[in-house]
């Protein structure tokens, strides 16, 4: 038989109309004095026209309770959320941040996990073994009682109806009382629907509140039909005024010819405490157990993460250029020997970034050094050679040839000395950006003024594209004339006779200048170390400008002052594109170039309202360096 539930009893008494339940609230309502209760409040009766009334005024408080409750519920709810996505934010980020946390909530959850199963498999195992012992001595004690019950009733020798009720009570009266283990109760009940006569002395008994509601229906079906077979089920069994867990087992037994339905019921409340009470142990038991789990994961992840996170907090002050920071080594274990690893390599790197630093500073203070003491002596000489240059007509050709290359190269010993000096000034940290706001669109017009010649030379056509009313950029303009001089030199000398565009863009924070030239141009691994000092992608190829090999990298550092980009892209026979983005205001960052660094691969923004400023269109011809060997001082270099 299955585990029965115990119905709620109904009500014996006549249940209340729909009327008489309006009537009873209706008396609710009109307790609590109103407007309009003054004739009730003095005894008066109420009549019909006021009852809407009332209705109307009391719908539309509760209206105004629903409204204040929910008001409440919504301010509650929106100081409770922003709360709560505030502890989930720092859980997670506590969780993704330390893993000492993350090790020990694993390990209560896994702990917790653990418990919940094997608390529920044992309070199951017990609960299931409590019950199957009571069961097996209800079944037993039921056996010998209802044996004695039915030979009481077959040796009976009663006719009168006081002597057969007086015997049936003490029998049943006999079996009832505590068991060896469990309480005992009865209930006795007439068979229904018997063809053979009946006893209509005794219809049914039951010991204390108990009535035959307590049986389940299942149970009494299967006894009415059964012959001498015994049947249990579970059931609830009302004792004052709380509810006990009980086994109720029926059997047949037969007096005076009728059959009668009896059921023993056993009290199971004993056994359910025993059970609750082991259940509060375990529990009790499992959480004492996790706080100490917890408390073992913390001790040794304590242990084991304290060195770790000491390590990268020494790491982070040594990356910061704190070189003495040092780990503190306790004991011989393996934390120690990672201390003490971690220690020596400091020290190493320390050592070497200390002589890497010094012999920095020697060979700054050498090129400062040398570059100044060569200002005099080259001077000297230059003016020599302006001599010699300018009486080049008086000479022979060979001494003619002699003066004109003497001359060149002195301007280009002179231009890469400006360099040199330049770039120590970088590396020594001195050099200062003074930034005023100006036109950079005018600065663009004067290194394409100042370009023409070398542009005509080459036969490259320069094409400027910008906005009409100009940009106002807060920059260097000597710096930033020096890094479009480069760019543009460096792209016509590149172009191989074809154009060279050069365009500007602007957006709300930044302003983008891209010089493009469609000549020899070069791998995406030259353009990643196009700015280096002194590299050249083919070192093999002839100078014909005279650059120093610093004119990007000091580019680089220019536009690094200005805190913007400088880019490269390029393509072997397709040419190169340099992209110098610049912050609008000193001081900004720069996120988004205005214009695209790949024209290919993104497309450039329209030119809205821009204007081609400058047109050169030059036919080519011999440059007078292939001719001559004369070379123009003073031009960036680019491979």
């Amino acid at each position: 038989m299955s585990d029965i539930k115990q119905v709620p009893e109904q009500s014996r008494g006549e249940q209340p109309t729909a009327g008489t339940r309006q009537d009873t609230s209706t008396h609710h309502q009109t307790a609590e004095p109103g407007p309009l209760d003054a004739a009730e409040q003095d005894g008066a009766t109420p009549t019909p026209a006021s009852l809407p009334q009332r209705a109307r005024i009391w719908r539309r408080r509760t209206l105004i309770v629903s409204l204040r409750v929910g008001r409440l519920l919504r301010l509650g709810l929106a100081r409770l959320l922003p709360g709560l996505r505030f502890v989930g934010r720092s859980l997670h980020r506590r969780w993704r941040r330390s893993l000492q946390f993350r090790t020990i909530l694993t390990t209560l959850l896994l702990s917790v996990t653990s418990f919940a199963v094997v608390g529920a498999y044992l309070s199951n195992q017990i609960a299931h073994n409590l019950f199957e012992e009571r069961l097996v001595q209800a079944e037993t004690e039921t056996r010998y009682n209802v044996k004695q019950v039915q030979d009481t009733f077959n040796g009976a020798q009663v006719t009168d109806q006081s002597s057969v009720i007086t015997l049936v009570y003490d029998t049943l009266t006999a079996v009832e009382g505590r068991g060896s283990v469990i309480q005992r109760r009865y209930v006795f009940e007439a068979v229904p629907d018997q063809t053979k006569p009946r006893n209509r002395w005794v219809e049914s008994r039951a010991s204390d509140q108990l009535t035959v509601s307590v049986i389940p229906d299942d149970l009494r079906k299967a006894v009415q039909e059964s012959g001498k077979n015994q049947f249990w089920a579970s059931t609830v069994i009302p004792v004052g005024t709380e509810d006990h867990p009980g086994i109720a087992v029926g059997n047949k037994v037969t007096f005076n010819g009728t059959l009668y339905e009896l059921y023993l019921i056993y009290d199971l409340n004993t056994a359910q405490r025993t059970l609750d009470q082991i259940q509060g142990v375990l529990w009790a038991a499992f959480a004492v157990l996790v706080f100490i789990i917890g408390g073992i994961a913390w001790y040794v992840t304590r242990n084991v993460v304290s060195p770790v996170s000491h390590a990268a907090l020494v790491s982070e002050k040594l990356a910061a250029g704190q070189l003495q920071e040092r780990m503190v080594v306790k004991g011989e274990d393996e934390m120690a020997r990672l201390g003490a690893s971690f220690n020596h390599m400091a020290a190493s790197l320390q050592e070497q970034i200390t002589q890497l630093a010094t012999l920095s500073a020697m060979q700054q203070r050498f090129v400062s050094d040398v570059s100044h003491e060569l200002r005099t002596p080259l001077t000297t000489v230059r003016m020599a050679a302006e001599v010699l240059f300018d009486a080049r007509d008086d000479f022979d050709p060979i001494n003619k040839r002699s003066a004109e290359l003497l001359y060149y190269q002195v301007e280009r010993f002179q231009s890469l000395l400006a360099d040199l000096l330049e770039i120590s000034r970088f590396d020594a940290g001195v050099a200062m950006l003074d930034a005023e706001s100006e036109d950079i669109v005018n600065v663009v017009q004067h290194v394409v003024d100042g370009a023409a010649p070398v542009a005509v030379q080459y036969g490259s056509a320069i094409t400027v594209n910008a906005p009409a009313d100009g940009i106002v950029v807060e920059m260097d303009a000597r710096r930033i004339d020096r890094i479009l001089r480069n760019l543009v030199l460096n792209a016509v000398e590149h172009s191989e006779g074809k154009p060279v565009s050069i365009t500007l863009a602007a957006t709300d924070s930044v302003v983008s200048i891209s010089v493009r030239d469609y000549g020899i141009g070069m791998n995406p691994g030259d353009a990643a170390r196009v700015f280096d000092r002194f590299w050249r992608a083919d070192p093999a190829r002839a100078r014909t400008t005279g650059g120093s090999g610093l004119g990007l990298s000091i580019a680089t550092e220019d536009t690094k002052l200005h805190g913007g980009w400088l880019q490269a892209w390029g393509a072997k026979g397709v040419g190169s594109n340099f992209l110098l983005t610049l912050p609008l205001k000193k001081g900004d960052s720069v996120d988004t170039p205005a214009l695209a660094l790949d024209p290919y691969s993104l497309a450039m923004p329209p030119m809205t309202g821009s204007v081609p400023m400058l047109t050169l269109e030059a036919s080519p011809r011999p440059r007078a360096s292939e001719s001559t060997g004369e070379t123009s001082p003073g031009l960036g270099e680019k491979p």
